[in-house]
């Protein structure tokens, strides 16, 4: 890349920032400016959040679909660029854009991968970097996001906080699965992995499991000074999903004759 086109993406990027910076995602959530650094973990300590969120047995899955978190990859921060995208911006180094696209379309970077500790090459249209919701949609749902409205729901999957770009196979591997059932590889990665999970879940008013609870208290004792992201709990907007009443059945069958005796009559 030559020395103006370098010039070009240095100053691309806080540009970018400040013209996103008043955007708002549906519902009132503030929107992250592309090509930001996530939130910094200068919260609370990981532990002490942990403690706050509710603990329940999992939820059915029923009910639950992929469209119910709003369209894939929404530009929910109305910078011009899907939220795949400013992720992949967010996470990768030495990365080259595609022509026209005003610094969006990544066509190659490089991804030091939080999950295996992998050095991965990027190419648009390869397999290797899939963006991770650190919560999972389906997770998410059986934890309470359910009660969510379709706006924080939109959020919840275009959220920073809860996204990387990761290994794909890592991610394939780990599916809908919470930390008592699956932890990166990358040890080192644990605490910072299992700290976002809890800042997302108190963000969203969702759930643990009490094997999820203890899984995460487990890592975290070998990390007690790790800190928590500093969140704004939402209010659930979306009610309860219950199933349509039904109309009351009408009795048709025919109404039985009473006879009467009269006064002075004789009875049989």
């Amino acid at each position: 890349m030559g020395n103006t086109n370098m010039l070009k993406v240095h100053l691309a990027r806080p540009l970018a920032a400040l013209a996103a910076a008043g955007a708002l995602l549906l519902g009132g959530f503030a929107a992250v400016p592309a090509g930001a650094a996530g939130p910094k973990a200068t919260g609370p300590s990981a532990a002490s959040v942990l403690n706050t969120l509710p603990v329940k047995g999992k939820a059915a899955k029923t009910g639950y679909d992929r469209d119910k978190f709003g369209p894939a990859w929404s530009d929910t921060n109305k910078n011009g660029c899907d939220t795949r995208n400013d992720i992949l911006k967010r996470d990768l180094a030495r990365d080259r854009f595609k022509a026209g696209t005003r610094d969006c379309v990544i066509t190659t970077g490089t991804l030091k991968d939080p999950y295996t500790g992998k050095t991965i090459s990027h190419v648009r249209g390869g397999n290797k970097v899939d963006i991770d919701h650190v919560v999972a949609l389906g997770q998410a749902w059986v934890a309470g996001a359910r009660k969510l409205s379709t706006a924080q729901r939109t959020a919840f999957a275009n959220d920073p906080l809860n996204l990387l770009a990761v290994d794909a196979s890592a991610n394939r591997q780990k599916g809908d699965r919470e930390a008592s059932a699956w932890l990166p590889k990358n040890k080192s990665f644990r605490c910072t992995y299992v700290a976002t999970q809890i800042a997302v879940k108190k963000k969203y008013a969702l759930s643990v499991t009490s094997a999820e609870k203890s899984a995460m208290k487990r890592v975290l004792s070998s990390c007690p000074g790790q800190k928590s992201v500093k969140v704004t709990p939402i209010k659930p907007a979306g009610g309860k999903t219950t199933s349509p009443s039904k109309p009351p059945v009408k009795d048709t069958a025919p109404a039985k004759t009473v006879k009467r005796v009269r006064p002075g009559a004789y009875c049989a």
